[in-house]
């Protein structure tokens, strides 16, 4: 079923199903994580040179405030929130519904790219695997998902670092190979990917388990109700508990992850050399050092509120848009 199903598309067609999942899991996930920014803005206001991660629902992105006052600018007004539901009504009461998007159109440029390149490439290896290894092969989804989240990482890392200093240095695109060129000058060319270890660390199991299990998952449920292809129902169910799942068991990576990118956004925002940052295992000792093994799983509700449908929402669109051309070829 789900060799003929794959290759029954191009992939130009699962690179339009891949965006359009981008598309719409961005703008049901980014409202969440600006009310989460808001809340936290106001109980410690970001100052300048702190950094914030922003998600929408398929990266995550450093924000960098330049001073006191960008930083308002981008979360508009201090309005002041009792809670989450609150909050989405006041921001949509006094700033417009549109305020709930905000930040969204420039991680865009990077996130639905990273989208494209990460879920087409999975298609393409899951099927060759497949037909090496076998339809039912466990196996085919594990490499599959960690070679597709390695190239979509590698590939994107360095343009996510440089949107970051841009940003920081409230520089326009015209002068973005200028940028390029001054971070490879004074940090060389390997300073591009700064932050890469950290983001491999945790996207490329977290890759693995969630396609491992998104797969399985869709199996059984398709076998128990008799279903010859995926429907929406199960692939949002199998997305869900399968992101849930995945962002559970790599936790410490992410905030490991986390951290790092904060410090490497910080540092940039004062000009400091990225030559001083700590390694990635010398985060995790730090974290160990100081708040034990709790440290390691900190804010994983959070987490997993977050991961989980949007997962949900991705995959389950991305089928979707599949079966739609899949219909039409």
């Amino acid at each position: 079923m789900g060799e003929r199903s794959r290759s029954s598309i191009s992939p130009v067609q699962q690179m339009m199903a891949s965006s359009t999942g981008a598309l719409v899991t961005s703008l049901f996930v980014t409202p969440l994580d600006v009310v989460k920014i808001r809340l936290q803005s106001q109980q410690a206001p970001f100052h300048h040179g702190k950094c914030f991660l922003y998600c929408n629902g398929l990266m995550d992105h450093v924000y960098v405030c330049q001073n006191g006052n960008s930083c308002n600018s981008w979360y508009k007004t201090r309005t002041q929130f009792s809670g989450t539901l609150d909050a989405f009504v006041k921001i949509i009461r006094y700033e417009g519904i549109r305020s709930l998007w905000s930040g969204l159109p420039p991680t865009l440029v990077m996130a639905i790219p990273s989208t494209v390149i990460y879920f087409t490439t999975y298609d393409q290896l899951q099927a060759f695997l497949r037909g090496r290894l076998g339809p039912q092969s466990s196996l085919s989804p594990l490499l599959a998902g960690s070679v597709a989240r390695l190239g979509a990482v590698t590939v994107i890392s360095p343009l996510e670092l440089i949107r970051t200093k841009m940003q920081s240095r409230r520089l326009p695109y015209s002068e973005l190979w200028g940028c390029i060129r001054s971070a490879v000058n004074q940090d060389g060319l390997l300073s591009l990917w700064r932050g890469w270890g950290p983001t491999i660390l945790r996207d490329v199991p977290f890759s693995a388990f969630y396609w491992f299990s998104y797969e399985t998952i869709k199996f059984r449920l398709c076998e128990k109700y008799r279903l010859t292809q995926a429907n929406f129902a199960t692939s949002f169910t199998a997305g869900a508990v399968s992101g849930a799942t995945a962002a559970i068991l790599t936790l410490p990576f992410d905030v490991v992850k986390t951290r790092r990118q904060i410090q490497l956004g910080e540092m940039d925002a004062l000009g400091a050399s990225m030559k001083t940052t700590s390694s990635t295992w010398q985060i995790m000792r730090n974290i160990w050092v100081e708040l034990g093994y709790r440290g390691l799983f900190a804010g994983f509700m959070p987490r997993v509120i977050k991961v989980a449908p949007a997962c949900a929402i991705m995959i389950s669109t991305y089928e979707f848009g599949k079966a739609f051309f899949r219909e039409r070829n």
